[in-house]
């Protein structure tokens, strides 16, 4: 897999988990330890597209 394509991919997840935490943060029935693991996977994946856009 090319850089470019892994960056691609991990910018799709992370635009998909914004999704997903804002749809959660809207439902009443969300579980606030289920939105901080949504939010921690986001962060990671922000900080991988980082690294290796710097590289």
């Amino acid at each position: 897999m090319s850089l470019s394509s892994h960056l691609n991919e991990l910018k799709k997840k992370h635009e998909h988990l914004s999704n997903e935490v804002e749809v959660a943060q809207r439902s009443p029935g969300t579980d606030g330890l289920q939105i901080a693991s949504l939010k921690k996977q986001k962060l990671k994946i922000k900080e991988q597209i980082s690294r290796l856009s710097v590289e």
